[in-house]
C-alpha cells in the first residue's frame, strides 16, 4: 500500500511539473494584474479540471471571513484575474473549490464538498501567488509558488 500511495504522489508531482508553461499574452501583459492564480487538476482523468466554481475569502478583524471575489476554472483548469492588484493586501486569504459540484456530473460522489486552502498573503512584501491543486474524490493536494511582484 505504501508503494501505491508513493507512486500516486511521484505521478501528481510529476504532472504538477510537467503542466504547460503560461501564455503571458492570455494572462495580462505582466503579472501586476494577477496577483493570485489558481490551478486545477483532476488527478483521477489526468486532466485540468474546468468548471470548478473558486470562492475568495479574505479575513476580517473579527475573524470573520468576508468574500472577495468568486470565479469558474477555464477549459486549462485556471482562473486569473481574481483580485485586482489593488485589493490584495496583507492578510488571511481563503480559496474555496467547490469539489462536489465538480465530480457530480461524472456520477462520483466526492467525500469532501469544498476543498479548502487557508495562507497568509504578503506579510513579507507584496508578492504574487499561484496555487495549484490536485483533486481526487476523496483526496486533494495543494502547492503554491510565491514571488515577489514585478515592480
Amino acid at each position: 500500500m505504501a508503494t501505491s500511495s508513493f507512486f500516486v504522489v511521484l505521478a501528481a508531482t510529476a504532472f504538477l511539473c510537467n503542466a504547460a508553461p503560461l501564455d503571458h499574452k492570455s494572462h495580462g501583459e505582466t503579472d501586476s494584474k494577477c496577483p493570485l492564480m489558481v490551478k486545477v487538476l483532476d488527478a483521477v482523468n489526468g486532466i485540468p479540471a474546468g468548471k470548478v466554481a473558486i470562492k475568495i475569502h479574505r479575513q476580517a478583524q473579527d475573524k470573520s471571513w468576508q468574500l472577495i471575489a468568486s470565479s469558474v476554472t477555464d477549459d486549462t483548469g485556471e482562473v486569473h484575474d481574481l483580485i485586482p492588484e489593488a485589493d490584495f493586501t496583507k492578510g488571511m486569504y481563503k480559496v474555496e473549490l467547490d469539489t462536489k459540484s465538480y465530480w457530480k456530473p461524472m456520477g462520483v460522489s466526492p467525500f469532501h464538498e469544498v476543498a479548502e486552502v487557508v495562507f497568509q498573503a504578503n506579510n513579507a512584501g507584496h508578492r504574487h501567488y499561484t496555487l495549484a491543486v490536485l483533486l481526487s474524490p476523496f483526496s486533494y493536494t495543494t502547492t503554491a509558488v510565491v514571488s515577489k511582484a514585478h515592480e
